[in-house]
């Protein structure tokens, strides 16, 4: 089975980090040593984000082997005698 050209979590977890940093920068650009607090939470929300992700991925790819899975045990069971 192919991949699909466009993955749109792959898309997102991608565009999630950058927003994630560029935020970061800011804040220190911005707020200096105040931004702290700030870009800890930035951060957290970022790995938060990740790990989201992460998690549909694996869900995603696990629907797809249980399908696979039973279109492979319900050929067999066309080509049993």
């Amino acid at each position: 089975m192919a991949k699909p050209a466009f993955d749109i979590l792959r898309a997102l977890a991608i565009a999630s980090q950058a927003l994630g940093f560029i935020l970061i920068i800011t804040l220190e650009t911005l707020m200096g040593s105040a931004a702290r607090p700030w870009q800890g939470w930035t951060l957290a929300t970022m790995v938060l984000c990740a790990l989201s992700i992460a998690l549909a991925r694996l869900y995603r790819r696990n629907k797809r082997r249980k399908a696979l899975d039973r279109r492979l045990a319900d050929a067999d069971d066309d080509d049993a005698p």
